[in-house]
């Protein structure tokens, strides 16, 4: 019961990274209709960002803020030339290049740093926002040792959740990104700038993807692997939940940390990123709209 519980808390801690990446799938497909697959190299490349920010001199929380700076000027880059010259075509030519952006991001990245892992650098304690959260690496409560930097996860997730509630359901800016969404034609209709609401997406959204990776470096090296397994788990997550629901992303995300933590701790640890895939076949076998989907039946 020990090693189940103390198995819960890693499960959920990996799961909301890839919740928030889940969360950045399900954005942008909101937005624009087709899946970005640049979304977990984003993440990569925002905790590089972080090595060569405190590699650099930068102390730990300014060089928390120019990664993720540097992610928001991407997610600009990253709509303008990529997303907005081929706005007017139908979803494939867009699928295929954010693939291409993806490759090219994650080869960019092995030109300039090289192959070999990085160690994500620890925050000093001289930062004073930082110092109460790391003097420790983690509490005991019972039988369970919840590390901190689990427990940041988690926290930032769930505080993340409340933002993306109140942001969608109580601004105006919220409810301006859905109605575009929901629909572009009628939005622009109604005075609503299409193109900012989709800027803003791709921004949240790259955003999002890089404070997930900023998270989970401490937890794994840096590699240049690291963005495709987590957008390959979050793309999972997004399926399982219900593609295009936010709730679902969510769900999808925990529940796929879970079983990939309890399935390594009690089947094999080689096969453990198989688990995710798995379920993701069982759930396109017997439940392909996910969770929090609903089956659309087309009348021919």
């Amino acid at each position: 019961m020990d090693l189940a519980l103390q198995l819960l808390f890693t499960g959920i801690g990996i799961g909301a990274v890839y919740a928030l990446v889940a969360l950045g799938f399900v954005l942008i497909f909101r937005a624009t209709n087709v899946v970005n697959f640049a979304q977990g190299e984003f993440s990569m490349v925002a905790a590089y960002l972080m090595v060569v920010a405190v590699e650099a001199g930068l102390p730990y929380w300014a060089a928390f803020i120019v990664a993720l700076l540097g992610m928001a000027l991407l997610g600009v880059i990253f709509n303008l030339g990529v997303y907005y010259p081929l706005r007017h075509r139908t979803y494939l030519p867009v699928i295929i290049a954010t693939i291409g952006a993806s490759i090219l991001l994650a080869n960019s990245v092995l030109a300039i740093y090289g192959p070999q892992p990085q160690p994500q650098p620890q925050p000093q304690p001289q930062p004073q926002v930082l110092e109460g959260w790391f003097e420790t690496p983690g509490i005991q409560v019972g039988p369970v040792y919840l590390d901190s930097q689990y427990l940041l996860i988690i926290g930032v997730t769930i505080c993340l959740v409340i933002f993306n509630f109140w942001f969608f359901e109580k601004t105006l800016l919220g409810k301006k990104l859905q109605a575009t969404s929901q629909d572009k034609e009628m939005a622009s209709l109604l005075g609503i700038s299409v193109s900012t609401m989709i800027m803003i997406t791709f921004i949240y959204s790259a955003v999002l993807g890089g404070l997930a990776g900023i998270l989970v470096a401490p937890v794994l090296f840096v590699s240049i692997q690291m963005g495709s397994t987590i957008a390959l788990k979050a793309f999972a997550a997004t399926i399982i939940g219900g593609f295009g629901d936010v709730a679902g992303a969510i769900i999808g995300g925990l529940a796929l940390g879970v079983i990939e933590t309890f399935g390594a701790a009690y089947i094999s640890v080689p096969y453990k990123d198989g688990f995710a895939f798995l379920v993701l076949i069982a759930f396109l076998i017997f439940r392909p709209q996910g969770i929090f989907g609903e089956r659309v039946a087309e009348k021919a």
